[in-house]
């Protein structure tokens, strides 16, 4: 039988305050919430600026900086799902969810999650077409293309989440149906779950999510083989255009490392704060910094940023 809410780990577990050094709970609290706050402000302003960008930019009209705009957009729904919770909790002395919420993030985290990794497949793609293929690449990577590789990301990531979710809410609760964790996250909501089929539910759902995970990995893993192939066969000029792979290359790093170190190290009683610091490492801090990385290290983007700041202090100055 499903309980009407579950408890969730605490924000401020006792080795978060000793490292941040405060005797004081109370203050080491409100330190943690204005980190994660400001990360959230840098999150959602960071990615709304490149949306905002590419929409704008006619330099950027082009289908690498089209799936940019929507990575950012992505990375925006993504952090939104737990960081808003996450820093409601730490207000409140009981950290609860009702069983219908801890579903719903479950599914949209996952839907966010598992569109992220088919996008970044495809943007893989894209820079596999533009340096291995140059002249046939406006042809290939057409604008019904770049919509059609952007609706697959959506689709693949709506539809898997949606029967993960499923799955998890068919399953029992019972006991104390404490979630030890930040936010309502699948495996550790299967541990809270005394189903005797819980282990194979388990299997049945990481097999799902591994699908979306792994194929688009191996992809990007393809892609990435085959450009680097090109790069050291054709030379120089190839390796200009190899450049503007860095900072995609970047992002797949963090992400899927991030995740795969998050999923595949085996969660232990003892590891609560590790767990924790991965879960905030891939699912807050990562979407932080992907347009961190794209507006560091693309000439582009920094143009952009520049003549927008040139524009309205322009506009500023008139008025």
């Amino acid at each position: 039988m499903s309980p009407k809410s579950l408890q969730r780990g605490n924000l401020s577990s006792p080795t978060m305050f000793l490292l941040l050094g405060f005797s004081n709970a109370y203050r080491a609290q409100m330190t943690l919430c204005l980190c994660f706050s400001l990360i959230y402000l840098v999150t959602v302003v960071g990615n709304l600026l490149i949306v905002t960008l590419v929409w704008l930019d006619a330099h950027l009209h082009s289908p690498m900086y089209f799936f940019l705009g929507h990575l950012s957009f992505l990375d925006i729904c993504y952090s939104s799902v737990t960081l808003p919770k996450i820093l409601g909790d730490s207000f409140s002395p009981q950290k609860t969810i009702s069983f219908v919420g801890c579903i719903t993030q479950i599914y949209f985290f996952l839907c966010f999650g598992g569109s992220e990794c088919v996008l970044l497949a495809a943007m893989a793609y894209d820079r596999y077409l533009a340096i291995c293929n140059p002249l046939h690449y406006p042809v290939l990577m057409s604008k019904k293309m770049c919509h059609g590789l952007v609706a697959v990301s959506w689709l693949s990531g709506s539809s898997s989440s949606l029967i993960q979710a499923f799955l998890t809410a068919r399953l029992p609760f019972c006991g104390s149906n404490m979630v030890n964790h930040l936010f309502c996250e699948l495996p550790f909501l299967l541990k809270a779950s005394c189903s005797p089929n819980a282990p194979l539910n388990k299997a049945a759902l990481y097999a799902l999510a591994g699908t979306i995970a792994m194929g688009s990995f191996l992809l990007t893993l393809m892609s990435y083989v085959h450009i680097i192939r090109a790069v050291l066969q054709k030379g120089a000029g190839t390796q200009r255009a190899f450049a503007t792979c860095t900072s995609h290359l970047t992002v797949v790093s963090l992400f899927f490392g991030a995740g795969a170190v998050a999923y595949l190290v085996p969660h232990s009683s003892g590891s609560k704060e590790m767990d924790e610091g991965l879960a905030l490492l891939y699912a807050v801090v990562t979407p932080m910094l992907n347009p961190i990385i794209y507006s560091l290290r693309n000439n582009e983007v920094k143009g952009a940023i520049r003549k927008a700041l040139r524009r309205g202090v322009s506009q500023i100055s008139k008025g």
